[in-house]
């Protein structure tokens, strides 16, 4: 049984590729649904032991890891599992149950939404 959460920052239509959750900074002024959706995935990067965390999950051999391979962050294992909920919370991460441990990733597509949205254009660099 799968306990792959589904990334609520991404729902392609039927056939399409997954849109970012917003334009980029400077395509203009953000919608209040699209800064709340961004602050929410900012906040959840906001504090050090899930960004670590979500580094960890991100540069992982395979593009996954069992949260038994990325716990040595410097908190209780109690903490560090409410860290990845609040970062799967936020859809940046999912997971999925195998046996008695829990593996998490990084959707490639939410890391070229976070790309998309604090990118520069190249007239403006």
């Amino acid at each position: 049984m799968s306990n792959t959460k589904a990334l609520p920052l991404l729902e392609p239509a039927a056939g399409e590729e997954a849109a970012p959750c917003c334009p980029p900074l400077t395509e203009r002024p953000f919608t209040a649904d699209e800064a709340e959706t961004a602050a929410r995935m900012f906040k959840a990067l906001g504090d050090p032991v899930r960004l670590r965390l979500f580094s960890a999950v991100a540069s992982h051999e395979g593009g996954e890891a069992c949260v038994c391979d990325i716990s040595d962050v410097g908190v209780s294992q109690p903490t560090v599992s409410h860290h990845l909920k609040k970062l799967k919370d936020a859809g940046l991460l999912s997971s999925e149950r195998r046996g008695t441990w829990v593996y998490y990733r990084v959707e490639p597509s939410v890391l070229a939404t976070m790309g998309r949205l604090l990118a520069i254009p190249p007239s403006a660099a």
